[in-house]
């Protein structure tokens, strides 16, 4: 089970970071400005992949499912340290 987990972990942890100093330690991208959360506010509204690619053309397919991986990790372990900084 820990593999699994960490395996999931090694997808998102390459493309999504924290930092304190940019935009008040919330998780987002990679070489961006753009939260994570945004992507997952346009899926839940609806969006494709496609979509979102358009209006962020920065991100890829890829980007896109690690903020989901990120998202489904968080949920399922609270507890743990997930990026370090």
């Amino acid at each position: 089970m820990f593999l699994q987990n960490y395996k999931k972990m090694i997808g998102y942890i390459d493309r999504i970071t924290i930092d304190p100093k940019v935009l008040f330690g919330k998780p987002f991208f990679k070489g961006t400005r753009i939260p994570i959360s945004i992507v997952l506010k346009m899926i839940r509204d609806g969006a494709s992949f496609q979509k979102i690619i358009e209006e962020y053309p920065r991100l890829t397919e890829e980007d896109i499912k690690a903020a989901l991986d990120y998202s489904v990790f968080i949920i399922d372990h609270p507890e743990e340290e997930i990026i370090d900084i």
